[in-house]
């Protein structure tokens, strides 16, 4: 299986962030409501060079390293909502092309983004919210060790109904090893 490298947002990424952020079959994951344009990603991308404690945000872009040396982006996953005060953040993660997703880079992408926000920053613990339809999230989330805590309930619009969305943690113990 080829290895994942987390690495930062690059001015080059621009095309690949516009046909995300821009794509609305996502929007219902986020709260997007309407297109972002290359000028307003362009501002993001000059953002992105921040500082987190600055910027209360950082996306790092999801590489794959094939056998033969090539290397493609295959999505993002993101701290936001970082609170230096409590020393937690919020994560996500997205691997955009559907024909991507089930391989195992989404674990590897999380896995190294905790280990991150644990060892190096130093968080004392990470959240998400997660449709609670969406099983696969869930089970990745769980694999990781994301615990439930709580549940919003008719939290997010689907299409003329809506969902409960799933709050959940992940709390650093000194005598855990993350992988």
């Amino acid at each position: 299986m080829p290895s994942v490298l987390l690495r930062a947002v690059e001015p080059l990424d621009l095309e690949l962030l516009y046909e995300w952020e821009n794509n609305p079959d996502l929007w219902g994951v986020g709260d997007t409501l309407a297109p972002l344009s290359r000028s307003a990603l362009q501002r993001y991308l000059q953002e992105a060079q921040q500082d987190l404690y600055a910027a209360r945000q950082l996306r790092l872009m999801v590489d794959i390293r094939e056998d033969d040396g090539l290397r493609a982006t295959v999505g993002a996953v993101d701290l936001f909502d970082f609170d230096p005060r409590h020393l937690r953040a919020g994560v996500g993660v997205l691997i955009y092309d559907p024909a991507m997703r089930r391989k195992g880079y989404a674990t590897q992408a999380l896995q190294q983004l905790v280990r991150y926000a644990f060892g190096t920053l130093r968080l004392h613990q990470l959240h998400c919210s997660v449709a609670e339809g969406n099983a696969a999230s869930i089970a990745l989330m769980r694999k990781l060790g994301f615990e439930t805590s709580g549940v919003k309930k008719d939290w997010r619009a689907a299409g003329q109904a809506y969902e409960n969305e799933l709050f959940m943690q992940l709390i650093y113990e000194a005598t855990t090893l993350y992988p």
